[in-house]
């Protein structure tokens, strides 16, 4: 049989099972062998809060989706142009999002009635016509799975569970994937265990031999490398990054890094990547509880080193005390946000970025301090090196928000040349810097460096730099306990200016306006970066004119921001939450910034975004609203109904 091989530019594929199904390891393996064989890509993990949600359960269904591409990506994308679906509840759950003319390739095995029934099926809609719209493809991939394997010796139960394996391999096989590295790394997981090892390989062989002879698969297809900067590249995920960032930032100012932590999804991860990093002079300490983890952080501050805490929103409200007395006491503290849907326990697996303003304000009294947001999974390395170097130069504790989204989400990350990161000068005061009535010399604590406003900072017990701390208002160099009502207005008042000093050390907004003549800007922050992109890609393409910009440091702004934003006639802030930032914006520069809100505890959509920029464009041009189209055209682009496969087949337009 001659098989024709077709180009592609991109690809969008959804794996879905139940929670125990491995889908999180098929779709990890898949995105390691798209890395390596040089593709752009862009990942999102969705899966249940639960450890072991019910089997064949709606509730159970976890999933794992890889966008692929030859050129630069920005998101995960808005719809599966193959979904490979493993039982009933997970097409099911995932049909919805799977536009017409797609890919379906389907386990049939467990399409019992019973299974059916529980999630709502009265009929088996393979054989109801429901999917006609849809390429069907389906396979007892579970009962091949136990065929392959069969000379193992392995219970049925025990055979079956390598059927992700089998999924891998014909997909693998479709989409001509490198498979080298999956191999090794089933002999490296299972090496304690041969005979499930070997089961493994066998399964996944099987898979990828099964496409090379099946009637069912008439067309491969390839997705040729993408075309990037020269340099050295690893597939990252965010919460990675971060591990790796903070690493580098302690390193970068030659100072001990100590963790204090307590397990909360989804940032428990930077927990376990940084205790594998003991040989860089790392301490991870894995507290009792949230409090004793900010506390031991901000305790080993004090002790000379560099002092990390990572939690989520739950976690950040029982720190707020700890890090407010961070700001008293001026010390360097990096507090880690990955934040995830709330309110309290929320949905913790789902992303959200609605913690912005309790980050902002949710501390008692006037604590004010820097917050800076990561953009992509990716950035979130470059963020953490910067949290460094403005906690360690400017004496303060800073919050860096991250989410869900990226934290568990992966992009390829061209590895930095060490040498060219920013050096952190700790500036530790060594010897007494002042003399009192009588000449001899002393230590204030609370005497600033006149340009950053930081405070001197001494490691505790050198000599004749003894001084106290502690939670209580400080006197102005001195750092004695004061009650003075000029001392402490002037102490709330340095805090602050400390603080909006930052500004002067980050860089100037921004803002993507190729002609110049937009009257639209789409400003976002955190992971928004991606989608909006996408979006602002979209309304170009089909000729709207759209300014995007960025906030990377969200305490203190740029210092051009209040100039940026009353250059444009509309400002769009999209965001994960009811407009927080839109809030901000507002109050500080009265501007009248349009927020677009969605907090569904799923990245925001380009197609969504692209229809919201391209209406906001027009109506910005004066166009009734019935002759507007420049929003449903970039729409339909991103969700690919610009150009069909004339088989009917993937349709892969759209979104990038």
């Amino acid at each position: 049989m001659t098989i024709e091989v077709k180009q592609l530019d991109r690809v969008v594929i959804r794996f879905a099972g139940d929670s125990g199904d491995g889908m999180q390891l098929t779709g990890d393996r898949f995105t390691a062998e798209t890395a390596s064989f040089g593709n752009d890509l862009s990942t999102l993990p969705n899966f249940p809060a639960e450890i072991r949600a019910p089997a064949g359960t709606l509730p159970g269904v976890s999933s794992f989706q890889l966008h692929f591409a030859d050129h630069d990506i920005l998101t995960p994308g808005d719809a599966p142009d193959v979904l490979i679906a493993m039982n009933p509840a997970a097409l099911k759950a995932n049909l919805k999002d799977v536009p017409r003319g797609r890919t379906l390739i389907i386990d049939t095995a467990d399409f019992t009635a019973r299974n059916l029934k529980r999630i709502g099926y009265d009929e088996n809609p393979l054989e109801t016509g429901e999917l006609e719209a849809y390429h069907v493809v389906p396979l007892n991939l579970t009962g091949m799975t136990v065929e392959s394997v069969k000379e193992f010796g392995l219970s049925r139960k025990d055979a079956s569970r390598a059927k992700n394996m089998y999924a891998l391999g014909l997909v693998s096989w479709l989409f001509q994937r490198p498979v080298e590295s999956t191999i090794t790394f089933l002999q490296t997981k299972f090496a304690s265990k041969p005979d499930i090892r070997d089961a493994n390989i066998a399964a996944f062989r099987a898979g990828y031999n099964f496409g090379e002879t099946a009637e069912e698969f008439s067309v491969r297809y390839e997705v040729k490398p993408a075309s990037m900067a020269t340099g050295t590249y690893r597939n990252i995920s965010g919460n990675l990054a971060l591990a790796y960032g903070l690493v580098a930032g302690a390193q970068r100012a030659g100072l001990p890094l100590v963790l204090g932590a307590y397990p909360i999804t989804p940032a428990s991860d930077v927990l376990h990547e940084l205790s594998k990093l003991k040989r860089f002079n790392v301490t991870t300490i894995q507290a009792e509880d949230e409090i004793a983890g900010v506390g031991a952080a901000l305790g080993a501050s004090f002790g000379g080193a560099l002092g990390v805490t990572t939690s989520s929103g739950p976690g950040i409200s029982l720190k707020s005390e700890t890090i407010g007395l961070g700001v008293m006491l001026e010390l360097p503290l990096v507090v880690c946000d990955i934040q995830r849907a709330g309110p309290s326990t929320g949905m913790p697996t789902k992303t959200e970025q609605a913690d912005l303003l309790q980050v902002m304000f949710g501390r008692n009294g006037e604590a004010p301090l820097p917050v800076l947001a990561a953009q992509s999974p990716a950035d979130c390395f470059a963020i953490a090196i910067e949290a460094a170097r403005i906690a360690v130069t400017y004496r303060t504790p800073v919050i860096v928000l991250s989410d869900g989204y990226l934290a568990n989400g992966s992009e390829p990350w061209q590895i930095p040349v060490i040498e060219d990161l920013p050096t952190i000068d700790p500036n530790f005061t060594v010897e007494p810097n002042a003399t009192d009535d009588k000449g001899a010399p002393k230590y204030l604590p609370y005497l600033r460096d006149p340009e950053t406003l930081a405070r001197a900072w001494a490691i505790p017990g050198a000599a004749g730099l003894d001084h106290r701390i502690g939670g209580l208002e400080k006197e102005d160099k001195t750092g004695n306990i004061s009650y003075d009502p000029a001392n402490h207005d002037l102490m709330i008042r340095t805090r602050q200016a400390k603080v909006d000093a930052v500004a002067r050390s980050i860089p100037p907004l921004e803002v993507d306006d190729p002609d110049g003549t937009a009257k639209v800007l789409v400003l976002g922050w955190g992971s928004t970066y991606g989608p909006i992109g996408a979006g602002v890609r979209r309304v170009r393409k089909v000729g709207g004119k759209v300014a995007q910009a960025h906030l990377r440091h969200l305490n203190p702004f740029p210092s051009n921001l209040g100039d940026v934003l009353k250059s444009y006639d509309k400002v769009l802030v999209p965001e994960m939450n009811l407009g927080q930032l839109a809030m901000l914006l507002r109050s500080k520069y009265l501007v009248d910034v349009v927020s677009y809100a969605q907090v569904r505890g799923m990245p925001l959509g380009a197609a969504e975004l692209a229809e919201v920029i391209g209406n906001l464009v027009e109506e910005t041009a004066g166009i009734d609203d019935d002759a507007r189209q420049l929003g449903s055209a970039a729409a339909a682009l991103a969700h690919g109904e610009a150009l069909a496969d004339q088989n009917g087949h993937l349709n892969t337009e759209g979104a990038r």
